[in-house]
């Protein structure tokens, strides 16, 4: 049996809802769990539809529209006629978001969130298994969030392991292993997970693969694969470097490295789940499925051989000191990590000396004035906006020499494999002009 996950691009059109057909044909004596995410940009469409529900922007109803005529759009080239009950289930959802306009703001903004953004996967997954079904390819569909259960922590949900395998073993594996011999494909969905109260929570953006890496290990896969729109694990994202190489093998501890420093092809919880039970990761391009891609697995052999590089712009760097010029010890540390742990902002670098604490966070618009202000109660705080993060693994110096042209370095670490860099560039560049 095996996993496969399909990303927003993947499903972003009819076209490409139908390429899904090319690819599993390719597997045609595999059971199958299928996880997709929603299609194409539909969780940051949602994300706007929920920030106008919630202070009742009268431009809520104008997006959800675009939203739905979206989806329609695909279903009207998948389906021969609007009286395929494809329709009407998609309209239950679409439903269930019209009624956020209508209703009280909820008193907790991340608990709405997801409720509203994990609709763009039940969407997603309810087209293509009843597509899968006209094409011959019979499938079941599988509700997430009655298999994979967390704690209440929203956006962010932990997964009770013990509760999701016990699950799991109960409806998903016997439909899986049923003794016919018929291939078996299961639908459900990535992000979105369930808890013991019937609320839904998500496992943050990008959480798709995690969800994918959660079933793999609780049906014991043979292996998991990841259908991108790349050709596999890049040595760099090419929107911001020439010349990327894929990475052919790399180990699970490499490719932890890579998705912990904010490498964007694989979500960073994804690994250990595969690592602990040894089940090896694909990560293959849904444009040309025969190509080899990246294999994910035990072996240290390959990691050093090619450099990678990891770009993240639009990064803030804080530096905090006690009022009082007393040293940064671990009393002022615990304060200042409990108010980053309450608003859910990862800490991307630290660096602290006698008297400052320095760290380079996502521009999180919404939260970061919040954060700024929670700060400055107690310390002295200033910052710089419009950063970036550059990461290095198994760099050299003539590396770092390139990577600073034009550039102000405002924080530097180096450790045996990895560079970190924080840097104002000198001149304006292209993710500049798009804010």
């Amino acid at each position: 049996m095996k996993v496969f996950k399909f990303g927003g691009a993947s499903v972003k059109s009819a076209d490409a809802v139908k390429n899904i057909i090319t690819i599993l044909g390719r597997f045609p004596d595999d059971n199958l769990v299928i996880v997709i995410s929603a299609m194409g940009k539909s969780t940051n469409a949602l994300e706007t539809y929920n920030e106008a529900c919630f202070h009742k922007d009268p431009m809520a109803a104008g997006h959800l529209e675009q939203l739905q005529a979206y989806h329609l759009e695909i279903m009207d080239a998948l389906f021969e006629s609007r009286d395929h009950e494809a329709y009407q289930d998609v309209q239950t959802v679409f439903d269930t978001l019209a009624g956020c306009m209508q209703s009280a703001p909820w008193l907790s903004y991340d608990a709405q969130y997801d409720a509203v953004v994990s609709c763009g996967e039940l969407i997603s997954t309810k087209i293509v298994s009843h597509y899968l079904n006209d094409q011959q390819l019979n499938n079941t569909w599988f509700d997430a969030r009655e298999l994979v259960q967390t704690d209440g922590t929203h956006r962010e949900g932990k997964v009770d392991w013990k509760l999701t395998s016990f699950l799991i073993n109960k409806s998903l594996i016997p439909y899986l292993t049923s003794p016919d011999g018929a291939q078996r494909i299961a639908i459900t969905q990535g992000f979105i997970t369930g808890t013991m109260d019937n609320k839904t929570v998500t496992l943050g953006r990008e959480g798709s693969d995690y969800s994918g890496a959660i079933f793999a290990y609780c049906c014991d896969a043979e292996a998991m694969l990841i259908w991108k729109d790349v050709p596999g694990v890049l040595n760099a994202d090419p929107k911001y470097f020439d010349d990327t190489k894929r990475l052919p093998i790399i180990s699970y501890k490499e490719a932890i490295e890579l998705a912990y420093y904010g490498a964007s092809v694989i979500h960073p919880k994804t690994i250990k789940p595969l690592q602990n039970k040894q089940i090896p990761l694909w990560v293959k391009s849904f444009v040309s499925p025969d190509d080899p891609g990246t294999q994910i697995q035990e072996t240290l052999d390959h990691d050093h051989l090619i450099p990678s590089y990891i770009f993240k712009i639009d990064q803030v760097l804080l530096s905090i000191a006690p009022r009082d010029f007393s040293f940064i010890d671990e009393h002022n540390l615990s304060c200042i990590f409990g108010l980053f742990a309450k608003h859910l902002i990862k800490l991307h670098v630290m660096q602290n000396s006698a008297i400052s604490f320095s760290v380079c966070i996502d521009n999180k618009h919404r939260e970061l004035p919040t954060l700024l202000k929670e700060l400055q109660e107690t310390f002295e705080v200033k910052y710089n906006e419009g950063l970036e993060l550059i990461t290095v693994r198994h760099y050299t110096e003539e590396t770092i020499e390139h990577l600073i042209e034009q550039k102000e370095v405002l924080l530097l670490q180096k450790g045996r494999a990895t560079a970190r860099l924080v840097v104002k560039p000198l001149v304006e560049v292209e993710w500049m002009k798009e804010r």
